[in-house]
């Protein structure tokens, strides 16, 4: 009945793994202090993109972790690019402006052509070529990505591309982007997930012929935005794998990112602990130490509970995905969890706080924001729930 259950074993590190990369991290975020990305959030989306940061990630080829060797990378496994992220949020830092690099390694790595690793995971590499874009949201078709409008037709060159992608993050800092579109109209496939296609596309060659970029301001400093196509030609060339298979390709790429957002969220949910734990030691209330406030005392270790039970479940996400091992239910739960786990964390950080928690230089409100976010992208939770509900549980489907 339970589909999670598998016979086949993995093996996974409980501890801090990793621990010269954690370091290696934690020292370049210390160039990066929570001033830095306090600062950004002040500008406007177009001068808010934290490009020194992300420079300095490139240099030391943390970007390029999971780039195999041949190619110019560090081979590393999915988990040692958790590591990365983690690190960089519970140091304070955000790394939504360049992670979309790690979780399309999933789907290029896995299903692209010799052709295409050869031409363009060497220049990623070296950090002559940006792939921060995943072009999958839709403004009508939400979390359902089955339904999704944007069409690719076949031409004498390639295909021609129309419609609309919406809170596509990074996209005016990229180079290339992950594109998912419809190349066999629904009506005429036999499953949902038929006739769907991932293309590698070159945004720059598409800016200049009708891929038009539209920045959203939003809540939370993600620079993300809308996108429009209209009549844009991309080669044949472009196309990952075959024709009309691309959406189970992407889930790929879908259940890497969930490993690795999910331990963005871990890392967040650590760094409001943190917080936690140094303001209940520092900090007094009439006269007394403020850990020893029973109830503060007693939900700070529930919520360190939390965390590691979602630390857990992402860790053997991750294990499954490196071993290749069917890992959706377990990545979707990853997911969940952890976004309830920082969600918890943050708010309890605040309240902790009290009014001292909208001060930005406390740092609390800014991460508290990013936090929230962790609950419903890049998936929601109860698409979450109707996933376990129908392909772990075997209920009815519910959507």
């Amino acid at each position: 009945m339970d589909q999670a259950v598998t016979t086949q074993t993995v093996a996974f590190d409980a501890g801090d793994d990793y621990p010269d990369l954690r370091q290696g991290v934690r020292e370049l975020c210390r160039r990066f202090p929570t001033k830095y990305w306090r600062d950004l959030e002040g500008q406007p989306p177009s001068s808010s993109y934290p490009t020194e940061f992300v420079q300095a990630l490139t240099d030391a080829g943390y970007l390029s972790a999971l780039i195999p060797k041949d190619y110019g990378g560090w081979g590393l496994p999915i988990r040692g690019g958790a590591v990365i992220l983690e690190t960089i949020h519970r140091s304070g830092g955000a790394a939504g402006a360049c992670h979309a690099q790690m979780y399309t390694m999933g789907t290029i790595l896995r299903h692209g052509s010799p052709e295409q690793k050869a031409h363009y995971l060497p220049q990623i590499a070296k950090g002559k070529l940006r792939l921060q874009a995943f072009g999958v949201t839709e403004p009508t078709t939400g979390s359902d990505t089955t339904q999704l409008k944007t069409r690719a037709v076949r031409s004498n060159e390639g295909y021609i591309v129309n419609g609309q992608k919406v809170w596509i993050s990074r996209a005016a800092h990229s180079d290339l982007m992950l594109l998912l579109a419809r190349t066999t109209p629904p009506d005429q496939v036999k499953r949902r997930t038929d006739g769907v296609s991932v293309f590698l596309v070159d945004m720059r060659e598409a800016r200049m012929n009708g891929m038009e970029i539209r920045p959203i301001d939003a809540m939370v400093n993600h620079n993300t935005t809308e996108i429009f196509f209209s009549n844009v030609p991309i080669p044949a060339s472009s196309l990952i794998g075959d024709e009309g298979s691309g959406f189970r390709y992407i889930l790929d790429g879908m259940n890497a990112e969930r490993c690795l957002v999910s331990t963005e969220a871990i890392g967040n949910a650590w760094y409001f602990f943190d917080k936690l734990v140094a303001y209940t030691r520092e900090n007094g209330i009439a006269g007394h130490a403020a850990g020893s406030a029973g109830a503060l005392n007693l939900a700070i270790a529930r919520l360190y509970a939390q965390i590691r039970c979602a630390d857990l479940m992402v860790r053997k996400a991750t294990a499954m995905f490196d071993a290749k091992v069917s890992c959706g239910a377990e990545a979707n739960m990853g997911k969940y969890l952890s976004g309830e786990a920082v969600w918890a964390a943050s708010n309890l950080c605040f309240t902790a706080f009290g009014i001292d928690a909208l001060d930005p230089l406390m740092d609390v409100e800014r991460k508290w924001r990013d936090t929230r976010m962790s609950r419903n992208s890049p998936v929601s939770p109860n698409m979450i729930k109707n996933f376990i509900g129908q392909h772990v549980l075997n209920m009815p489907r519910s959507y």
